[in-house]
């Protein structure tokens, strides 16, 4: 069975004061809530997905929001960048749009000729708008402000920072079947299919021997998640992970698709998650993100639940 990845799933960030959070990814960079649930493990706070308009795989980004939550380090160690996919020709749209909303962005001039717009959320989380002329089989989403022809696509690359990547780059390369596919100074870039086209085919790996190690924590991306199909190609790799001596976890129930959860050797937490079966699961597509959607076994303590939950308006 074919255990290799099939490009990235979601990546989950830490943030601190949820509504900050709903603003910047909804009227800002224009995604839709896909579900509005909360933290499995940690039910006090809410759990927010963002995607396009149907919560496609390669197209989520997700945050668990912590009011008050401390300030994170960006550093080795940690996923420090994630890049959406635009258009090709909207960088000066979004330019623009960013201006206009009052968003710092530049344009990185060490990017080769891959023309990319670098900015941070509230939080202080980098996030970079490419520019792409690949196909994406994913349905933006343009009720938020953001015209479909300007739209983002999906998640077109992670970028990971490591001290030293020589065990990292064993493990892409090797147990997890990515491609090298460019090496330029500092950085190594791995596509995860035959093309590195497509929603989340790109991991970025940068050598930063002298950068500070990164704290987790508000600000900070908790974990990368890569795509199965299904259970049974997931429950293939983690057997393959654990024979090869990974420590991963058991198949745990997301709701909405099945995790295991592992650490390449810098620290970064990944996860394998399956495809389905989706967020229009527990609600119709067209009410996704409007109301807090609970697992069965949560669902007994809502009352409880909601009280603990900040208030969450999200403008339509």
């Amino acid at each position: 069975m074919d255990v290799r990845p099939a490009g990235i799933h979601h990546v989950t960030a830490i943030a601190g004061d949820p509504q900050a959070n709903a603003d910047f990814y909804l009227n800002v960079l224009g995604m839709r809530l896909v579900k509005r649930t909360v933290n499995f493990d940690s039910p006090d706070t809410y759990h927010l997905y963002y995607g396009d308009r149907a919560g496609n795989p390669g197209t989520i980004m997700t945050f668990f929001p912590w009011p008050g939550a401390p300030k994170g380090r960006i550093g080795a160690g940690q996923a420090t960048t994630t890049t959406f996919s635009v258009p090709e020709g909207s960088l000066g749209w979004w330019d623009e749009h960013l201006r206009r909303l009052g968003v710092h962005a530049t344009r990185p001039g060490e990017r080769g000729e891959e023309d990319v717009l670098s900015l941070r959320d509230p939080d202080g989380l980098i996030i970079e708008l490419a520019a792409s002329a690949d196909h994406h089989d994913t349905e933006p989403w343009d009720q938020a402000g953001v015209p479909a022809e300007h739209a983002i696509r999906g998640i077109r690359a992670v970028t990971l920072t490591e001290h030293d990547v020589e065990d990292t780059v064993q493990m892409l390369s090797g147990q997890l079947g990515f491609r090298l596919a460019d090496e330029n100074g500092d950085r190594m870039r791995f596509h995860t299919n035959a093309s590195g086209q497509g929603v989340g085919t790109i991991v970025d790996v940068v050598a930063a021997p002298k950068a500070p190690r990164g704290l987790v924590a508000a600000g900070t991306v908790h974990h990368v998640a890569y795509r199965a199909p299904d259970g049974p190609v997931q429950e293939a790799w983690r057997q393959r992970l654990e024979r090869e001596g990974v420590g991963v976890t058991e198949i745990r129930d997301r709701r909405y698709f099945t995790s295991i959860y592992f650490r390449e050797p810098g620290g970064v937490l990944l996860e394998i998650a399956t495809d389905g079966p989706g967020f229009d699961y527990d609600e119709p597509l067209l009410e996704l993100g409007r109301s807090l959607r609970l697992p069965p076994w949560l669902e007994p303590n809502r009352e409880q639940i909601a009280s603990r939950l900040p208030e969450l308006e999200v403008q339509r």
